[in-house]
């Protein structure tokens, strides 16, 4: 499989006590946070692209647009999909959705920049 438009990632996820709003303190009730939410868009395009590019190279996230429209209910099971809409070069474009059982609750575009790991640590130092 290669990085092409069109490409999709699903990966499911559990509303543990640590992913609640409550918890992150963006809320005060016991549901999935939007960090949490976020978190685990990107990490849905992060954990799928790092399979497809070389040991040497990773994405880092360098944007999020996003809408969180429904709760989810803590100890619910979230499915996140992210399918790649464009890509400019190092710089991968998503459009990112996710669903509890049937019903959207959230959705946007997520962008991604592939890095070389040595590179990009060494320009932090």
């Amino acid at each position: 499989m290669s990085l092409k438009p069109g490409l999709i990632f699903r990966e499911k996820y559990i509303v543990t006590s640590e992913y609640t709003a409550k918890h992150l303190g963006s809320g005060g009730v016991e549901v999935l946070a939007t960090p949490a939410m976020i978190l685990f868009m990107e990490h849905t395009c992060r954990v799928n692209l790092d399979n497809l590019l070389t040991p040497d190279q990773t994405t880092v996230g360098i944007h999020v647009d996003v809408y969180h429209v429904k709760p989810a209910p803590i100890n619910s099971e979230i499915l996140v999909e992210a399918k790649l809409l464009e890509i400019d070069g190092r710089r991968l474009i998503f459009y990112v959705t996710a669903y509890w059982k049937d019903k959207l609750i959230g959705y946007g575009i997520h962008e991604r920049y592939i890095v070389d790991k040595e590179d990009f640590i060494r320009r932090i130092r």
